[in-house]
């Protein structure tokens, strides 16, 4: 089987549920194919995230067009160093560094800022921190724009939607010392048992992934069976992350069956309970 094609369709889930996190844009095909393949299956509703302004103007034009889908905007934790420091070589193809600052990141941040105001966008995120990607160098100014997003989250009371990759203790650091928005997700939740209960009593929600199925993910299971079934999202964050046993292969929204069944078989529940829960609780976190 080819790396490059498509999975196959699951059976459908007998309860409608909601991908919280995907990239239509970043995927094979029409946004109408993808979410006709989605309804295919009952998935219902998806959440498109953007990861720059180019993607997080389209994710807002995406869900202005479809009923369906949800937006989300932001500058990737990635994103911000590459604003300030210029891109991420940090020349131009003809050599002359490309421009950056301050300014260049607050003139992005405003559009963000504008884009949120929307109401057709229901969260402000992927942002938070990654310490795999960015240095110690670009750190500062994933920082800012972390502390710049949770702001505008809460002034517009939209969803906060985190991006922690390695930065457990910093990402719950910001959000204690500047207050987090009503509605937080932990996107692609990667920490263990213990950072999901401290999560469950700060009242964030944890969306899992298809990584939750891979067999080298027993933290991820362990932390879903702590975390409180009001709090937990599925998600596909497509096209990365395809769960076993298509692992490596393109995801799409349409594969959320497979996702959500493994966590029912980890919560101790039936897909149906587990997806009628999930569905309701994403409504509830992008207040939809």
């Amino acid at each position: 089987m080819s790396r490059t094609e498509a999975p196959p369709l699951p059976e459908p889930l007998r309860v409608p549920v909601a991908d919280s996190h995907t990239h239509l844009d970043m995927q094979d095909g029409t946004v109408e194919e993808a979410l006709a393949r989605a309804a295919a299956v009952n998935v219902t509703t998806v959440v498109q995230v953007g990861c720059d302004l180019a993607g997080s103007r389209w994710a807002a034009e995406t869900a202005a067009a479809h009923p369906q889908v949800h937006a989300s905007v932001a500058l990737h934790p990635n994103e911000a160093p590459r604003i300030v420091h210029g891109d991420p070589d940090g020349h131009t193809r003809e050599g002359v560094r490309a421009p950056g600052g301050r300014a260049a990141l607050d003139e992005a941040l405003a559009e963000i800022d504008a884009l949120a105001a929307l109401a057709h966008v229901r969260g402000v995120g992927e942002t938070g921190l990654d310490h795999f990607r960015t240095g110690p160098e670009g750190r500062a100014a994933q920082e800012e724009s972390f502390r710049a997003h949770i702001e505008i989250a809460k002034r517009h009371g939209k969803a906060l939607v985190i991006h922690d990759r390695d930065a457990h203790a910093d990402v719950l650091r910001v959000l204690a010392e500047v207050g987090a928005p009503d509605r937080t997700v932990f996107h692609c939740y990667s920490g263990d048992a213990e950072m999901a209960r401290i999560c469950a009593r700060a009242g964030y929600f944890m969306s899992f992934a298809g990584n939750v199925t891979f067999k080298n993910a027993q933290s991820l299971r362990d932390a879903l069976a702590v975390a409180p079934a009001e709090l937990v999202l599925v998600e596909t964050d497509a096209p990365f992350l395809t769960p076993a046993p298509y692992r490596g292969r393109p995801n799409a929204p349409y594969l959320i069956p497979v996702t959500l069944r493994a966590m029912a078989e980890v919560k101790g529940v039936d897909e149906d309970t587990l997806a009628a829960t999930v569905d309701a609780n994403t409504a509830r976190a992008f207040d939809y």
